[in-house]
């Protein structure tokens, strides 16, 4: 069984790398990735010599290129990750968001007609939905109209209707998972989280937009990873399926949690500019996915403390990340004194 992970050096996708290389020895697991700024290879170290993992570097949006890989390896499934992922890169320069989220995720369904995988797996975001208010009795489900807000979540939805059109144009077999705001290990830390841990550990300023009362349903990667595990081998073609934690916090209250958690002081939080479009609240009702079988293993408490403790014992990775080009990128975005 060859299965072709696209994005599998990034976040979301390093994770299900490791996931599906421990997990399924028999199967043949390919890392495809173009090792963009926030892609790296050094959190697949200790998987280099296993004899079911294999890399390789390539743009998705290249068409030759894929072709050629696609017709040599003949996939039998593809689990498609990679994309542009952070919303504030893509107000700034959406051009690049639509070239890899949109023109590469079609390079790849062309490829996989092509060969005729078994199934495409395309992984999708809760953003494509837009916002919800504040109720707590609001939730997206799969029959939510998309209506993205933001460059990021345009060139999703869009990549989503593709994936749609593929299957019911020429009856690719197709899944589409749509996921609430994922954390954990390895997670690049321009993202809430990650970003919040770095710098009160260094006592520097953590940015909040706005007040801070923005919600997002947090879903721990572990938890992602066994959800695409079971959509890819049991769900039916065609169908979407949301994946989300049942975890809603405010901004405000994950970096108070993580500054409560180093023992420092809530001095260091400093309010900045609202980002432009920011949505108030996402929530994801799992309940189709639920019915498949999932059932997440991490509530938020939990899946929050092994993070913190995770970045704490891994300094050298993501202190590596930080560097010049990184400090001038947060330095512009947030204009913190």
């Amino acid at each position: 069984m060859n299965i072709l992970v696209t994005g599998g050096s990034g976040f979301i996708g390093g994770n299900f790398v490791q996931y599906m290389v421990d997990k399924y020895p028999e199967y043949n697991i390919y890392n495809l990735d173009l090792l963009t700024y926030a892609g790296d290879l050094t959190k697949h170290k200790e998987y280099e010599n296993k004899p079911n993992y294999h890399f390789i570097k390539a743009d998705i949006a290249d068409r030759y290129k894929i072709l050629s890989i696609f017709n040599e390896r003949k996939f039998d499934y593809v689990v498609h990750f990679a994309a542009e992922s952070h919303v504030d890169r893509s107000i700034s320069d959406p051009e690049v968001f639509i070239r890899t989220n949109v023109l590469g995720t079609q390079v790849l369904l062309d490829a996989a007609k092509e060969v005729g995988v078994k199934k495409f797996v395309h992984i999708s975001t809760d953003e494509v939905y837009g916002e919800l208010d504040f109720d707590p009795d609001t939730f997206f489900t799969e029959e939510t109209p998309l209506q993205p807000n933001s460059p990021y979540s345009a060139s999703k939805a869009s990549s989503d209707l593709l994936v749609r059109a593929y299957h019911e144009t020429y009856d690719l077999p197709i899944n589409i998972t749509r996921c609430s705001n994922n954390y954990g290990p390895y997670h690049f830390p321009e993202k809430l989280i990650p970003l919040t841990i770095s710098r009160v550990l260094n006592d520097e300023k953590v940015p909040v937009y706005g007040d801070g009362k923005n919600v997002r349903d947090w879903l721990h990667v572990y938890d992602h990873c066994t959800a695409i595990d079971l959509v890819m081998h049991q769900a039916k073609s065609g169908e979407t399926y949301n994946i989300g934690g049942h975890n809603e916090k405010t901004n405000l209250e994950v970096v108070q949690t993580i500054i409560s958690a180093l023992d420092k002081s809530e001095n260091l939080i400093e309010f900045v500019k609202d980002r432009l479009g920011h949505d108030k609240r996402y929530a994801i009702d799992p309940t189709k996915l639920e019915e498949l079988g999932w059932k997440p293993m991490y509530n938020f408490e939990t899946g929050i403390d092994q993070t913190i403790k995770w970045y704490l014992e891994n300094k050298d990775w993501w202190e590596a990340i930080i560097n010049e080009e990184y400090k001038k990128y947060f330095d512009d975005q947030y204009q913190i004194n």
